[in-house]
């Protein structure tokens, strides 16, 4: 890949090559601040061409250093459909992030639960996606060389990693479950009514991400795990008013428990 956005960061990494990424959620940048050493940090707004992350609660940073002995790429901070990006803008990091040598990707968010018995704080491994974004990522001329068309989407998310995260939440006393999420475009929170929908076809949690990430990862030939941070019951569930401060402050309620987390599935990959 020779352009100008992918220049440019080699220009700021020089050898240093990543193979494992990590896309942090609303919310959830601390991560990156405390668990994430020898960094180059490279702010969104200074490399060509690639789009800013405008939300709250994103930063807007490629961060590169390690984690114990592993490589990391890690997005301190998304970009959205709902920014007005098109679907191929957003998912233009993870196809950088595989030529510069990506091969497992962590995909987090901060979701509304909709299956009963789900609570804000739980952190749920995604399984399966239902995509309500009315977009992908694929769509247009195919520039993945060497990428399928026509990529298969049984298995998005690695059921290893899952099982691996499981047993970490287990020895690490952190709950953690599994769960079908559904993304829509946004901003706007969903109804009610579209709730009851999601989870009539099977939803267990529902965002407004990870979606188009996971697909060009799956076809770029990544390991894919998402994990879900539930920061409020979705719409009809909740007993309040929803709001992005309230997904914020209840992701800040957890943060350590799912830096915890993530950092022992990257050091027992």
């Amino acid at each position: 890949m020779k352009n100008p956005t992918y220049n440019y960061i080699l220009s700021k990494i020089g050898t240093f090559r990543p193979d494992i990424g990590i896309i942090l959620g609303s919310g959830l940048g601390y991560f990156a601040d405390h668990n994430i050493q020898n960094q180059i940090k490279i702010p969104y707004n200074e490399i060509p061409e690639f789009p800013e992350s405008t939300v709250p609660g994103h930063a807007g940073n490629l961060i590169f250093g390690t984690v114990g002995d592993r490589k990391i790429l890690c997005m301190q901070g998304r970009l959205h459909l709902y920014e007005g990006y098109s679907a191929y803008e957003v998912t233009l990091p993870i196809r950088i992030a595989r030529h510069l040598g990506i091969s497992t990707l962590f995909i987090t968010n901060a979701a509304g639960g909709i299956r009963y018995g789900m609570a804000p704080g739980d952190l749920m491994f995604i399984e399966d996606h239902i995509n309500f974004l009315g977009d992908n990522p694929l769509i247009g001329q195919n520039n993945s060389s060497g990428s399928d068309r026509f990529p298969d989407m049984t298995a998005i998310y690695d059921r290893d990693l899952i099982r691996l995260g499981q047993k970490i939440g287990y020895e690490y006393d952190i709950t953690t479950t599994t769960g079908i999420y559904l993304a829509t475009k946004g901003p706007s929170f969903e109804t009610p009514a579209e709730i009851r929908v999601f989870k009539v076809i099977g939803a267990d949690a529902v965002g407004m991400s990870t979606v188009p990430e996971a697909i060009v990862g799956k076809q770029q030939g990544m390991r894919i795990c998402g994990i879900s941070c539930i920061s409020n019951l979705a719409a009809g569930i909740s007993p309040n008013p929803l709001s992005h401060e309230e997904v914020n402050e209840t992701v800040k309620l957890v943060k350590k428990q799912f830096a915890t987390l993530l950092k022992e599935l990257i050091l027992k990959l």
